[in-house]
């Protein structure tokens, strides 16, 4: 038995696609999946960040001002 672990997104259709090369061809195989969630602290976040900084803005409200023109360019092809 060989293990494989791999990490994979599940998009917004709430699909999970996976792609896994094997050594193994025409033959039948078994293939068990462990569905896992993967925490923040996981994805290389520090403890307790979101919890400290969502909604921490203290300051005047933020504003997004006026953007202008969009610059038009050249096409690339």
């Amino acid at each position: 038995m060989k293990s494989i672990k791999i990490r994979s997104r599940v998009g917004s259709d709430r699909v999970l696609h996976l792609d896994i090369p094997v050594e193994l061809a025409d033959t039948e195989i078994e293939v068990t999946v462990t569905i896992q969630k993967v925490t923040p602290q996981q994805q290389g976040w520090m403890p307790g960040f979101f919890e400290e900084v969502i909604g921490g803005w203290v300051g005047e409200p933020l504003q997004r001002p006026e953007q202008g023109e969009f610059e038009t360019r050249e096409p690339l092809f």
